[in-house]
């Protein structure tokens, strides 16, 4: 009769769940290892019966992974194969879980107020930014290693608790085509960038040479999408001015996994008085939506 052999635990911890895998392995394990003449020592070890280790080894037997040689326990070509392939699996996965997790004892952070040494400190955002503010009240805590004057650098050890993150809305203001050339363009823009975002960015040529003639601020003009949902998701707010043209674009760049808020308005809407008016803000489902859209009508 054909040996057959089952398929290995390759896909890691998750093959583990099968009743029996890992007395499988290990008891394989101790084979390969040292020379098992008697099934009792090694039950023994692995702390079961042997009664329970006797059908672990019929098992094996059946799938023409060990067999009995010369007195002793021994593992077949394929078993040996088996096992190694296992227990590789088994550490591949485990390293990969591991390199997810990150265990951050020790920080450093933006003094927000004079810090001494010694003392408890609570960690938040402010303007995206990690920072440290005396008192052991907030969310996340830790003790300042060293003393820092406010503005400063300060490392914080013996972390605990987690820093509460509020993710800021991207406003986005469209200019039309018959705007480019409009006298009004320039003081409307200028009237569209709002004191509070804390960042400014244009999609597009068009666009940044139309802000850049009536705006003297900073402007992002290079991965507009990436960087604005980067700031948006520590709570820093961002307006971006795109043509309208462009907008599908800029749509779909943001459409992955995780869509940020976006506030969408057009540069006609904004009031002489100085603020655009505001729109509903579109929803993750919405903004996935108008993605899917943009790359079909790319393609």
């Amino acid at each position: 009769m054909s040996r057959s052999v089952v398929p290995t635990p390759a896909e890691g911890l998750r093959a583990l769940r099968r009743a029996g895998t890992v007395t499988e392995l290990l008891f394989l394990y101790e084979c390969t290892t040292v020379e098992v003449t008697q099934l009792r020592p090694v039950a023994e070890r692995l702390g079961l019966t042997v009664q329970a280790v006797s059908n672990v080894f019929r098992e094996l037997v059946r799938r023409g992974l060990i067999e009995r040689r010369g007195g002793q326990y021994r593992p077949t070509v394929e078993g040996v194969a088996w096992l190694h392939e296992g227990l590789a699996g088994v550490a591949d996965d485990v390293r990969e879980r591991l390199a997810h997790l990150h265990v951050v004892r020790s920080t450093r952070a933006r003094a927000e107020a004079p810090i001494a040494k010694g003392s408890a400190v609570s960690l938040e955002l402010v303007d995206g930014l990690l920072s440290a503010r005396p008192g052991a009240a907030g969310a996340s805590r830790g003790v300042a290693r060293v003393g820092a004057p406010a503005g400063g650098l300060v490392e914080v050890e013996k972390l605990e608790g987690i820093v509460p993150i509020t993710p800021a809305e991207i406003s986005v203001v469209t200019i039309a085509e018959d705007e480019i050339d409009d006298p009004g363009t320039r003081a409307r823009l200028r009237e569209a960038v709002p004191s509070t975002s804390a960042l400014v960015a244009a999609e597009g040529l068009e666009a940044y040479l139309l802000l850049r003639r009536a705006w003297d601020g900073p402007i992002l003009r290079f991965a507009v999408a990436s960087a604005s949902a980067e700031a948006a998701r520590v709570g820093v707010s961002a307006t971006v001015f795109v043509l309208e043209r462009d907008l599908s674009r800029l749509f779909a760049d943001w459409g992955g996994g995780r869509p940020p808020s976006v506030d969408v308005r057009s540069l006609r809407s904004v009031r002489r008085a100085g603020r655009p008016d505001r729109g509903r803000p579109e929803s993750g489902t919405e903004l996935r939506r108008r993605g899917d859209h943009a790359r079909a009508a790319r393609a």
